[in-house]
């Protein structure tokens, strides 16, 4: 019996240990710690894929568990204001210095957008909460995180709309003036999806006739820039990578976008079948408000200065470089920060069990960077 229990453990640990081990570059650092993390994650992926196989739950439904696991209510502290406001019927979440001397200087303003292939993810999720705080004490500066709707309850363009809506709304001088915010000194920023939807405002923003106040600068971390090539070497190199496999972004796109039409895997004249199907790409796919790496070079112009991070093990490694790239070309002022060891969704892990050095290195380098170009 003894003998018995004694090889159900060491088998219940080999096959734990098989389950956990993932080939991990060697150059990423706490390897062991992100095979943890990412078992969590891959062990949620199956579950959600029984579920839907066999007609439970949806996908994103079941996966939605990691927003829900991270959810916080926000709440002021002795340095931080915290309120839950709607800007033109769209919640956000805003955060502002507790302390201010009437003869101060206006201050500078951060509209955050919150990543998650954008069905998954919330302004209210700690890792947000946690880095508008910050942006708030060391900038001394006003943070607006919004709570866009989310796919694939609201399939494109309703999250794009929810968050130029918030941009317009306080794009406005009274509402600046209420939070003491200065015209000139305002950035809209986010990772991943929301890198995708703060480059399309950035865009479309400067296009708008009669906007008068204009944004002093994007800061895109790992954005998703596109959907027509989803087999760049970065997607190819990192396919199988942790926290966002190239299966998963072709997931997040199809739930993203009605007109999606999902095949069998297969390239055609260099169309990708798996994310277009036989059709092509639809016309949403194309648009740059979802695709913002595809804007014509004559809309690049005018953009604002920006500050790209990209990931060397990340599948839109390739996006963010490109749209670099583009910008520098067309004279954008550009700070491109690649990490080569980080990964994708990397910034984020600042919260135990899941905390990451180089989380702490991209957070202060990229605090950095608006403290300096803000």
């Amino acid at each position: 019996m003894r003998l018995g229990s004694i090889i159900l453990f060491v088998a219940l640990c080999s096959f734990t240990a098989y389950y956990v081990y993932e080939p991990i570059p060697e150059r990423i650092e706490e390897r062991w710690k992100l095979m943890l993390t990412n078992s969590f994650f891959r062990t949620l992926s199956h579950l959600a894929d029984l579920c839907e196989s066999v007609g439970l739950k949806d996908y994103m439904d079941v996966m939605y568990v990691i927003t829900v696991i991270e959810r916080i209510v926000p709440v002021s502290d002795e340095h931080v204001k915290v309120t839950e406001e709607k800007f033109d019927g769209v919640e956000v979440v805003v955060y502002q210095p507790k302390h201010q001397d009437r003869d101060a200087d206006l201050r500078r303003a951060v509209i955050y957008l919150h990543g998650g292939g954008w069905c998954l993810g919330s302004s209210r999720m700690s890792p947000y909460d946690l880095l508008a705080r910050k942006i708030v004490t060391e900038l001394d500066a006003v943070v607006l995180s919004v709570e866009y709707r989310l796919a694939p309850a609201h399939h494109f363009p309703v999250p794009y709309e929810d968050v130029y809506r918030v941009v317009k709304h306080f794009l406005q001088k009274g509402v600046l003036a209420q939070y003491s915010v200065d015209p000139e000194r305002v950035a809209v920023s986010g990772d991943s999806a929301g890198g995708n939807l703060a480059a399309a405002v950035s865009q479309q923003l400067q296009k708008e006739p009669g906007q008068q106040i204009k944004l002093r600068a994007q800061a895109l971390l790992y954005p998703v820039l596109q959907a027509l090539d989803l087999k760049t070497p970065s997607y190819q190199q990192n396919q199988d990578m942790p926290i966002l496999p190239r299966t998963l972004m072709v997931r997040f796109w199809k739930s993203y976008h009605k007109e999606y039409n999902y095949t069998a895997p297969a390239v055609t004249q260099g169309v990708d079948e798996e994310v277009f199907g036989m059709d092509g790409p639809s016309q949403s796919l194309a648009d740059p408000r979802a695709s913002p790496l595809l804007v014509p070079d004559a809309d690049l112009h005018s953009l604002p200065k920006a500050y790209i991070l990209t990931c060397e093990y990340d599948v839109l490694r390739d996006d963010g470089i490109m749209y670099a790239t583009r910008l520098r070309a067309a004279g954008v002022e550009v700070t491109h920060q690649h990490y080569d060891t980080g990964f994708h969704g990397a910034l984020m892990f600042t919260v135990w069990p899941t905390d990451f050095l180089i989380a702490c290195r991209m957070t202060d380098n990229y605090i950095k960077w608006l403290k300096e170009n803000l």
